[in-house]
């Protein structure tokens, strides 16, 4: 069975937050925001895992990625990390 995550991330130096999810090793997925490449998270390599959630599949964790997504709010992301 394949677990998947939601997962959030930091960068102090952009002050921004990342929302995804992934069904690879968390830690390899980090890793690879951590790689200088094209993309939101490619510019920096400050990173931080901040907060996870496991789910059973793809869908579960995609779900959940769209619906912390349509917050549009950085409390409400603060507030669920802070849990």
């Amino acid at each position: 069975m394949i677990m998947c995550q939601f997962y959030i991330l930091y960068s102090s130096i952009l002050d921004k937050y990342y929302i995804g999810h992934t069904c690879d090793n968390i830690e390899e997925r980090l890793r690879k925001h951590n790689t200088n490449h094209k993309g939101f998270t490619g510019g920096v390599n400050d990173w931080v895992l901040l907060y996870q959630e496991s789910f059973l599949d793809k869908q579960g964790a995609y779900a959940r990625e769209r619906e912390v997504k349509r917050w549009k709010s950085r409390k409400k992301i603060e507030k669920l990390i802070s849990k």
